[in-house]
């Protein structure tokens, strides 16, 4: 398959370097788990964290379900959107090897590796899930993409290229989650743990050229209506504890690389703070931030989301749309504080706007 890639790289080598060269910016660059997933998951076998089927994208163009976690657009595309130079995410790695007559121009554009599922630790949640494609394992798609570009554009150019580039990143949620229905270790021990696997995950991307990063941490989880549903109706507060442990050591695993890797930049997202400034005092337009749109069933639970199961009316007036995952409203919120917000209560110590232009 590498060869493969490689032989379609040289092909097409003079238009690709011309796309390149009239880039201001590098591409974008997207890791993580269900938050940012556009489709990767519709092409892993054995993988039943897939969402290619109605209600999902009931309000993406043609009412198409691309395999988002969402009603439309998610995260990715909304964030990408608002740094410019791309009306949606790029498209999954996995996609560009089944299609690959596009492979070379899309690679210089940008590339999303995000599968529903992911985690810090290889192989959590598969019991459950079965095949997904870890950071870990995302990375290694990354490095195969990485080679391929600097042996396009040559080792200077391509170099350029990875290192003017942005890497969006959110994960952890279902490490999180599966740490707290199993408690295999104490929570101290747990959040060294992952912060020191975190650390390896960024130090391999910045050892492959990546110097901005743009993380989200994890979101509130113990608010989302899964877990409302088994807590009475109200935020899960042990999910929630564990999500808040995370993010000082998060915050101080960034500053450290910053000091001591030559050319790391970074802009961290506070998730919890922004889904619980939105939970507790919900903005004009939001008229429902605990239930799920859909799938949503006040006598049952919670339902799968699926056709012929429950849908709202209005999604837009929904902070969720499934169990897990936010609608496209609330995406494009989180969206507009992450690139352009100021407070560092939400977005610190830069916003991604701001990183992207560094």
């Amino acid at each position: 398959m590498l060869l493969k890639i490689c032989l379609l790289l040289f092909s097409v080598t003079t238009i690709a370097t011309k796309d390149a060269a009239s880039e201001t910016v590098g591409p974008i660059f997207i890791f993580g788990d269900s938050i940012l997933d556009v489709g990767t998951n519709n092409y892993v076998k054995n993988c039943k964290a897939q969402v290619n089927r109605p209600y999902y994208g009931v309000d993406y163009p043609h009412s198409i379900a691309t395999g988002r976690f969402s009603n439309g657009l998610n995260p990715a595309d909304t964030i990408v959107a608002l740094l410019g130079g791309y009306e949606e995410s790029p498209p999954p790695f996995l996609a560009l090897l089944a299609h690959s007559s596009n492979l070379t121009r899309d690679l210089l554009h940008g590339v999303n590796f995000a599968s529903g599922g992911a985690a810090l630790v290889k192989g959590i949640g598969k019991q459950v899930l079965g095949d997904v494609i870890s950071l870990e394992e995302q990375i290694q798609q990354f490095a195969t993409v990485q080679g391929n570009i600097t042996t396009l554009l040559g080792e200077s150019k391509g170099q350029l290229l990875i290192q003017g580039s942005m890497y969006i990143i959110c994960v952890g949620s279902n490490d999180i989650m599966n740490y707290v229905f199993t408690h295999p270790t104490t929570l101290e021990v747990f959040i060294a743990n992952i912060t020191a696997i975190y650390a390896i995950h960024l130090k391999n991307l910045y050892d492959l050229g990546a110097r901005k990063f743009g993380l989200m941490s994890i979101p509130p989880i113990g608010c989302c209506p899964i877990a409302r549903a088994f807590s009475g109706g109200e935020c899960a507060k042990e999910l929630n504890d564990v999500v808040s442990a995370f993010y000082t050591p998060l915050e101080s695993l960034l500053k450290n690389l910053s000091s001591t890797l030559e050319g790391f930049k970074y802009s961290l997202g506070n998730s919890y703070n922004m889904s619980m400034s939105v939970i507790e005092n919900p903005p004009p337009g939001f008229k429902d931030v605990k239930t799920a749109c859909c799938g949503n069933n006040p006598l049952a639970g919670i339902d799968d989301c699926k056709a012929q199961r429950y849908l709202c009316p209005k999604r837009d007036d929904h902070l969720f749309w499934d169990a897990f995952h936010p609608s496209e409203a609330a995406s494009k919120l989180a969206a507009r504080v992450l690139v352009f917000g100021e407070d560092p209560d939400f977005v610190t110590p830069i916003n991604f706007s701001t990183l992207r232009k560094a």
